[in-house]
Order: structure tokens, then C-alpha cells, then sequence
């Protein structure tokens, strides 16, 4: 198939490496050029500037790996056109135009993947299984904390010029550190309400660095959430405490625990040989290439995009003006 590529920086470069590991051979690019990376991996590849340019290729499949307030002027056209279509994310920075990418799907008949890729991780989807299973009764409180020090994630660049240190790219703690948000909302279901405060006292950019996050689930689950741009060394974690014994997993280890009161033992997952942070992505471009084929319906579909666009959305309202939320 030929496959379009919507931004090639770093996280663009990976998909691209991604899919030509899983056989593909034919993709054509739309590309601003203002990337600090180098070229050399692209030779020979097309190149256009607009999507309009690049749709005349006639590509089946979209991966959208530009700034989350460009990723809609991408979108809409390219679902309108009837690709299927790989969206890094959040779907966008905000609920604008939303309505706009519904309407392109319909007439398109294509599917959008959103690429939460932790949903992909062997040890939240072992965590997935228990908790369906009732290996601790009834989930009652859920801890997830990720915070990492964002000017180091591309020494190449000025961290302050980058996608998520600007408010008009779609940056901010919030938006960019959002897989907490729609992990736990996979575990435990929708949302009834929220708080936040967030800050941006710590690297003074002018978006949010960090975020103290509380939700109230349907299912009655209560979760404290921390997000932030600065911490050294960097952690992600979860913990859930249930009414039947509690579950932990460390993104550093990849491994989950559950704990049996009534062994009074741990219980471990397991991880593939070899397992690192870009068996995530990989799996991820199977399961889209899977989709672009129609051998498969997204596992992070559009109304889940759309989901943690609102979660989002309604954290930056009950921080700007200290009142609890309230989600339809």
C-alpha cells in the first residue's frame, strides 16, 4: 500500500522505520522542513508541502505524526479522500473542528487509529485482564504518576521552541503527557467528574509543566493523577488498590504486579524477549496495518480520541477556574 507520512520528526522518523521493518516499501511525505533532524533516511522518497499535494498520490493509509494544533488540516482532508489514518496523540488540542473529522470519516469510509500506543503494553493489558477477571475484587483508587524532564528528551533542539512547550503547536503537560488519562479510562470507564490545578512554575514556558489531576469514574474508582515536564530521574507509574488486593506496574521494569491476600503472594506478568520501548510502536503498526486492510476495528477508535480530548479539555477549565467538572 502506499502509506502518506504528516510530519518527520522524531516520532515521524520512527513510524516510517516502523513500517519499512514490516515489509512496506511506498510512502510519500508532507513535510513543513523545519525538522532538526537530519535527511538522510528519506532519499529518494517524494516529498510534498501540503496535504492537498500529497493526497494526488493516492495513498491508502495517513500517519499523522505533526504539531497536535496542525493534525486536523491533515485529517480532514486525507479521511475525506478515504484513507485509513494512524493519529499520534491527542486527536487535537482542542474539541474545534472535531465535528468537521466525524463528517470526513463518514463520507470517507475510512477508520482512525489513535496512537495511545500504551494500550499495546504487555503489562497494562495483563493489568486489563485481572481487572476484568476480579483478581482483586473491586478497583477502588488508581495512582498514575509520569513525570520526566522534558528539556531532555531532544538535545538536539531548543526544548522551548518544541511542539510541547508552545501553546500554539498544542503543547502543555497536559495534552502531551495524556496516556495516564486514557490508559485508566480503558481500565476503568468514563469519567463522571474531575479537579486540576496545573502550573507552569518550573520551566516558566507558557504552557502547563505540571498538573495534579483527580477523576471520579463512573464504576465509582477514584484516581489521583500527576503529570509534569521536570522531574529527574524520570518515573511513570500506576498503582490500583482494589477491595480483594492491589496491582502496581513500573514503566521502567514494563512489569505489572497483582498481590493475593488470600496466598498473600505476588503475581507477575510477563514481557517478550528482548522487550523495550519500541515493541509498543511496532505492535501499533501492525494493528494499523491490520486496519488499513479491514482485518481489524481500532483498539483506540475515534470516539476514544474524542474522549480524551474532552478529559483534556475540562482539566485545563476546572484549573483555570478552581471548580470540580462535570462530564456528560
Amino acid at each position: 500500500m502506499k502509506i502518506l507520512i504528516a510530519g518527520f520528526g522524531s516520532i515521524g522518523r520512527r513510524h516510517l522505520n516502523n513500517l519499512r521493518a514490516l515489509g512496506e516499501t511506498d510512502f510519500v511525505l508532507v513535510r513543513s522542513h523545519l525538522s532538526t533532524l537530519p535527511d538522510d533516511d528519506i532519499k529518494g522518497l517524494p516529498v510534498e508541502t501540503n496535504i492537498e499535494a500529497a493526497l494526488v498520490h493516492k495513498p491508502q493509509a495517513v500517519v499523522i505524526s505533526n504539531p497536535s494544533s496542525l493534525h486536523l488540516d491533515v485529517a480532514i482532508p486525507a479521511a475525506k479522500a478515504g484513507c485509513s489514518i494512524l493519529m499520534e496523540k491527542p486527536v487535537s488540542h482542542s474539541m474545534e473542528r472535531i465535528d468537521e473529522l466525524q463528517s470526513a470519516f463518514k463520507k470517507g469510509g475510512g477508520q482512525l487509529l489513535v496512537g495511545y500506543q500504551f494500550r499495546f503494553h504487555p503489562g497494562l493489558q495483563q493489568i486489563k485482564i485481572w481487572l476484568d477477571e476480579g483478581f482483586i475484587g473491586r478497583p477502588v483508587t488508581s495512582r498514575a504518576h509520569w513525570g520526566e524532564y522534558m528539556p531532555g528528551w531532544h538535545p538536539w533542539e531548543d526544548y522551548r521552541q518544541s511542539y510541547a512547550a508552545r501553546a500554539d503547536l498544542g503543547g502543555g503537560v497536559v495534552n502531551t503527557l495524556c496516556h495516564p488519562l486514557d490508559y485508566q479510562r480503558w481500565l476503568f470507564g468514563e469519567v463522571e467528574s474531575l479537579w486540576a490545578n496545573t502550573s507552569n512554575f518550573a520551566l516558566g514556558l507558557e504552557v502547563d509543566d505540571t498538573a495534579e489531576i483527580g477523576l471520579h469514574f463512573k464504576s465509582g474508582v477514584l484516581s489521583s493523577t500527576h503529570v509534569d515536564y521536570v522531574q529527574r530521574p524520570g518515573q511513570h507509574t500506576l498503582q490500583i488498590i482494589g477491595t480483594e488486593g492491589s496491582i502496581v506496574w513500573d514503566n521502567a521494569t514494563g512489569i505489572a504486579k497483582c498481590f493475593q491476600p488470600n496466598t498473600e503472594q505476588w503475581i507477575e506478568s510477563s514481557l517478550p524477549a528482548g522487550f523495550e520501548r519500541n515493541f509498543l510502536f511496532m505492535d501499533e503498526s501492525r494493528h494499523f496495518l491490520d486496519i488499513v486492510n479491514q482485518k481489524v476495528s481500532p483498539i483506540c477508535s475515534l470516539e476514544d480520541g474524542i474522549a480524551a480530548i474532552q478529559l483534556t479539555e475540562a482539566i485545563h477549565r476546572s484549573a483555570s477556574s478552581g471548580q470540580k467538572v462535570q462530564l456528560n
